[in-house]
């Protein structure tokens, strides 16, 4: 497939109607995966297209049987940790593969809670510390927690909590938990707007529907844009005006934060991310409630930010990563980032470098609702599935 311009592409013959339920874009539908011409351990080679990668590639199976899973990391000796939502970590090495329970202090397994992401510290290679985000708490009263610990090769120890929100909610749904280590080893973390408060997203002393940023000890950095307001709640937040963010991501060669996410019905976005700035759900947005309802007569508005691409209507971003120009596998893919899709079930690269954001299909024969993807230490690409039967694939350029 040929890139085209993301602002040009309406993807209507790919989305039709249906495809949203409450609450988020059928989430609580069963899953549906593509069959993968392929068994289980098998692996198939494909012959580069007209389009993106340039490169021809393998695509293999890493790990199978996982349920529900969110996120992954690989660590330094290629042994790979993939979460659960029941609170579960997969560890998988060489050909073996086992799950262990974190014992997280008031998991909140309902909805769209439970243990989503996975980030090592700087330095695990000293420390060998895991943070983790978990939706903790009960129905009537719940928050979005970071934790970490530590991991000695085959479990980890009690997990400690570094971070817990001070805004509680009363919604299994949007708790965003998507987590990024920037380079000054501070620790952002996308916070949802618990889709029945989507107002608290512009309330500045509000921890929902923001981006936060705090110290690996869950201390406040003393630069962080609102560290002089009245109330300490906003003392974390980085940037406001968000509903649901799942991808985020550092572009190191242009320095910059990239987030993506959730819209309503259409209105998906992808951003450009900058301490103190506003994003402007629901004051603007390019989505409708699920009704089909109005939620807002802007579009635009002063003082808000616009996406750098907007998705109407929706594709149901999951993850993301980056792609470097360090990497060499697969060069064509050098400087776009790479997202996952729930709803258009396929791996998107839009290019960061155009101007244009152009955004191409990529890999076509990997395809289902789609969690979480990420690039190897050696500059392959992971992709993770969702479901109650998922796989981590590996697409290794040949």
């Amino acid at each position: 497939m040929k890139a085209r311009n993301a602002s040009k592409i309406a993807w209507l013959s790919q989305i039709r109607t249906k495809l949203f339920s409450y609450p988020n874009k059928g989430l609580t539908r069963k899953q549906f995966i593509s069959c993968f011409a392929l068994s289980i351990f098998a692996s198939f080679s494909i012959s580069a297209n007209s389009g993106l990668p340039e490169e021809e590639y393998t695509v293999a199976t890493l790990a199978a049987e996982l349920h529900s899973p969110w996120s992954m990391v690989e660590l330094p000796d290629g042994t790979w940790l993939i979460t659960e939502r029941d609170g579960h970590v997969v560890i998988k090495k060489d050909s073996g593969q086992h799950r262990v329970n974190l014992k997280l202090d008031g998991l909140y397994l309902a909805g769209q809670g439970g243990l989503l992401d996975i980030v090592l510290s700087p330095d695990y290679s000293v420390s060998k510390e895991i943070y983790f985000t978990y939706a903790q708490g009960e129905l009537k009263e719940n928050r979005l927690v970071i934790a970490k610990a530590t991991f000695n090769g085959s479990g980890f120890s009690q997990p400690e909590t570094v971070y817990r929100l001070t805004t509680d909610k009363a919604t299994p749904q949007h708790y965003a938990g998507r987590a990024l280590v920037l380079p000054d080893n501070t620790l952002l973390f996308s916070s949802g707007d618990g889709f029945d408060y989507r107002e608290q997203a512009q309330v500045t002393s509000s921890q929902l529907g923001k981006i936060l940023r705090i110290n690996l000890d869950g201390s406040i950095p003393k630069d962080n844009p609102f560290i002089d307001h009245t109330n300490p709640a906003a003392h974390a937040v980085f940037s406001v005006g968000h509903r649901n963010t799942q991808g985020l991501v550092y572009d190191y060669d242009s320095q910059q934060i990239v987030s993506h996410e959730h819209g309503p019905a259409g209105g998906d976005e992808l951003n450009y991310i900058s301490a103190g700035s506003n994003y402007g759900w629901p004051v603007i947005t390019h989505g409708r409630d699920y009704s089909g309802a109005r939620i807002s007569p802007f579009t635009e508005y002063t003082g808000m930010k616009q996406p750098i691409v907007n998705w109407t209507p929706s594709i149901a971003p999951s993850g993301m990563a980056y792609y470097g120009a360090d990497r060499h596998n697969f060069s064509s893919l050098q400087r776009h980032v790479l997202i996952t899709t729930l709803v258009n079930r396929k791996l998107y690269a839009i290019n960061l470098t155009n101007g244009k954001f152009t955004q191409t299909h990529v890999f076509p024969e990997v395809s289902g609702r789609l969690r979480d993807v990420l690039v190897t230490q050696q500059g392959n690409i992971a992709i993770l599935t969702d479901g109650d039967d998922a796989k981590l694939l590996l697409i290794s350029a040949n």
